[in-house]
């Protein structure tokens, strides 16, 4: 299908971008890579007035250590992540998710950022980022905010970052040494999860048992209370609600999620 009419800006610093928010309001949406954004347009599940293109903005693409922090700028590429020896030393759950986002077109395409703020409850990194407790920083005409990663996914589709605020950092505590373990059930290699789970450092995400990436909070009471693996895995789906849908009822998604979880766990004490 073809988008509908709108209008096109490209600012060349984030203040200007930010500026342009500010200015536009609700109608206009911030562009990068345009792998979640693009599809929506398309089946007019999203029609802005003005896109705003950030895809070019240097200031905003970078991966270093900060710190106790790994900081990624929004606009860096699934495909860095995956390349980037920082992330491999320092946060490598995020690097290995972002491995298997869709195919190497769409991560030499599609940003931390994008994936993030159009937070798809079934896409891999807002699972990955929430099991690794990172903060966002969001940057609007007052200045910048930051944002947990527990606090910023709000609903389907919908995140705390206000119309007139631009994603511009993601904050990762430095994991090296630490186990991890991310599991995806899929149909085939590039999908979405149809249910996946990310641990790491004690915590544990669920992506797809709701309408936003969930922790499994009980299954992370039991282990710190000294459970097996297989005890607070079999916890995993408790306060989740996952949906039906053609890939799978609520109870499969219950059973996956309890099975990804105990793969996850055990990655993180056997790891490959």
């Amino acid at each position: 299908m073809i988008p509908a009419p709108f209008s096109y800006a490209r600012p060349d610093s984030v203040a200007e971008a930010v500026a342009l928010l500010a200015d536009l309001g609700d109608d206009a949406k911030v562009i990068a890579g345009g792998q979640s954004l693009l599809p929506m347009m398309k089946l007019r599940l999203a029609t802005p007035s003005t896109l705003v293109d950030i895809g070019r903005l240097s200031e905003t693409t970078y991966i270093r250590v900060d710190g106790e922090h790994v900081a990624i700028g929004a606009t860096t590429r699934h495909a860095d992540l995956v390349r980037s020896t920082v992330v491999a030393a320092e946060a490598p759950l995020v690097g290995y998710a972002a491995s298997l986002v869709g195919d190497p077109q769409i991560r030499n395409r599609g940003t931390i950022g994008g994936s993030l703020v159009h937070a798809d409850p079934a896409a891999d990194l807002p699972a990955a980022v929430l099991a690794s407790a990172a903060t966002m920083v969001l940057r609007g005409p007052t200045g910048e905010r930051e944002v947990s990663a527990d606090s910023f996914f709000v609903d389907l589709f919908t995140t705390a970052a206000q119309p007139d605020e631009l994603l511009v950092e993601v904050r990762l505590p430095r994991a090296a040494g630490q186990g991890w373990g991310y599991e995806k059930f899929v149909r085939r290699a590039n999908d979405w999860a149809i249910v996946a789970a990310a641990t790491v450092g004690g915590r544990i995400a669920l992506a797809n048992m709701g309408s936003t990436p969930l922790r499994a909070r009980a299954a992370e009471a039991a282990l710190a209370g000294g459970a097996s693996i297989a005890e607070a895995a079999a916890l995993a789906d408790e306060d989740t609600e996952p949906v039906a849908d053609m890939h799978a009822q609520p109870d499969y998604r219950r059973h996956l999620a309890r099975l990804m979880t105990r793969r996850a766990l055990t990655a993180c004490v056997h790891p490959q």
